[in-house]
């Protein structure tokens, strides 16, 4: 599915293929989930192939390998360079990027003196599918923000985000939606959400959830159509008496929400607010002019 044996991968500064790369069993990312990453999406569109946010999303890798003490010795420039380039080699346009930076060997509780980067593409499609979705408030909560610094996209959080969604598919559902640890509503296990009551929108603040860029589009977007969004603390009961809602992410992009266990959304997706930005976020995506194309690197 992420490779065969004509995948080229980007790793430690070099293009190799997927099949004859190898890495240490002893490394503090296999054992302790401590690493860092990002999810990226590339598009077709008619100024050639283009890397959605990719200087947003190289900044965050770079952040959160800081806010977590793992050395990144790479520019945005460099690592968005790299990335359009192995574009390039594996003949992907409409593709999903997925960069990790992985710690060396070393068995002890410590920050590492050194890190590998790779950078992986494969196509893939949405990755909650394209139909509305099913959802059930989950058992887990999001982990305390001081207990993690919950901003950063840390390998091992996502053990998380394991446990809610497979509880959820378990039970008959498409995915989970966590609330944090104080009982609030705060995001999907890997998507941010919104949701709309009498015309306007609603959507968790920061400090519990990921910041998610995807998001953060979808502020603009919300902003350019004269809509009007909300952030704050939102309970359950909130989505609940709920007209509709949505969940954004990069893998997910824009999708709709049907119901949340045995509340089912009363307006019809294509009348609802999160329709109108699932249009221009996809208009977006393959419209966006960047420094970088394929016939530049």
């Amino acid at each position: 599915m992420y490779f065969n044996n004509e995948t080229v991968l980007y790793l430690d500064g070099k293009f190799v293929k997927a099949t004859e790369s190898t890495t240490d069993l002893y490394g503090q990312t296999l054992h302790y989930g401590y690493g860092a990453f990002e999810g990226i999406r590339s598009y077709e569109t008619e100024h050639g192939t283009k890397v959605f946010k990719a200087e947003e999303h190289y900044e965050r890798l770079k952040k959160s390998c800081e806010l977590v003490k793992i050395p990144l010795d790479y520019t945005v420039q460099e690592l968005v360079e790299a990335t359009y380039e192995l574009l390039e080699k594996n003949n992907l346009k409409n593709a999903y990027i997925r960069p990790l930076v992985y710690c060396a060997p070393n068995m002890s509780l410590t920050k590492p003196t050194s890190v590998s980067l790779m950078i992986a593409v494969w196509d893939w499609g949405a990755y909650l599918g394209e139909k509305l979705l099913r959802l059930t408030v989950s058992s887990y909560c999001r982990p305390h923000p001081k207990s993690i610094h919950i901003e950063a996209k840390i390998c091992g959080h996502y053990v998380n985000s394991i446990l809610a969604t497979t509880e959820a598919k378990d039970k008959g559902f498409d995915e989970a939606l966590l609330l944090d640890s104080d009982g609030f509503l705060a995001e999907g296990p890997g998507a941010n959400l919104f949701f709309e009551k009498e015309g306007k929108l609603f959507t968790p603040q920061l400090g519990n959830i990921l910041p998610g860029i995807t998001r953060s589009t979808v502020l603009e977007l919300a902003e350019q159509l004269g809509l009007e969004v909300q952030q704050g603390n939102f309970t359950k009961e909130d989505l609940l008496q709920a007209d509709s809602a949505f969940y954004c992410g990069t893998a997910a992009e824009v999708v709709g929400i049907a119901s949340v266990d045995d509340y089912h959304f009363p307006l019809d997706w294509k009348k609802s607010l999160g329709y109108q930005l699932q249009t221009a976020y996809a208009q977006k995506v393959r419209n966006t002019v960047n420094t970088l194309n394929t016939e530049t690197v």
